[in-house]
Formats: structure tokens, sequence, C-alpha cells
């Protein structure tokens, strides 16, 4: 692997956290998009949406939001890309595509030599 002017390590570490909470951000929305929206105004039965709901806002999105913040530190993303992947964190289906375009970018990043020059 090439030299890189970002901290491989402390990067990939970053990047796994990130993933990580980028999958259980996209997975509680779905399941409140997919499940609890409907047990609740379909069947009266709001357990799922009201718990679920909680948690995903209270905790999984500002951990996914931290999370992303520090990625895009130690990466040096742009602005307007960190946006992105911030918002596009908050639509179902959307927010898997965010990761993995996120990822790429980062493993670009990490692939791309020092010096900046390209072959």
């Amino acid at each position: 692997m090439p030299s890189s002017p970002l901290d491989a390590k402390r990067v990939e570490a970053a990047l796994l956290r990130y993933r990580i909470a980028a999958f259980v951000v996209g997975i509680s929305i779905l399941v409140l998009v997919c499940v609890g929206i409907p047990l609740d105004k379909a069947g009266g039965h709001p357990g799922i949406d009201q718990t679920l709901g909680f948690v995903h806002g209270a905790f999984f999105y500002p951990i996914y939001i931290l999370l992303t913040l520090d990625l895009a530190r130690r990466t040096r993303m742009h602005p307007v890309q960190l946006a992105l992947a911030v918002v596009f964190g908050t639509v179902p289906i959307v927010s898997f595509y965010a990761e993995h375009r996120t990822t790429q970018f980062v493993r670009e990043r990490l692939a791309a030599p020092a010096d900046g020059s390209t072959i």
C-alpha cells in the first residue's frame, strides 16, 4: 500500500466506527418506515414507532453524525460531501448508498500517493 498523508490506522478505525453506525442508523430507519409507522397508523400499535423512533432520534443518529464528523476530519472530506453523507443518512435505503460511497472515498484517499502525484 502506498504511503499516505493520512494516519491509515486511525482512519481505518474511524471508518469502521462510521460504517457500524451507518448500518445501525440505516436498519433502524428502515424498520421504522417499513414496520413501525405502518403498525402505528394502520394497526394502532405505536410501540415500535415510539420506542425505536426515540432511540433512533436520541441516540443512533447523533452518534452517526459525530462519527461522520470524526471521519470527515481525519480524511479532510469536503464540507459538501460531509453534508451529503449526514443528510443521506436519514433517507431509508439511500443511507446504505451513502455509506458505500463514503467508504469508497476513504479507501481511495488512503490509497492515494502522499505527494498527490498520479501514475
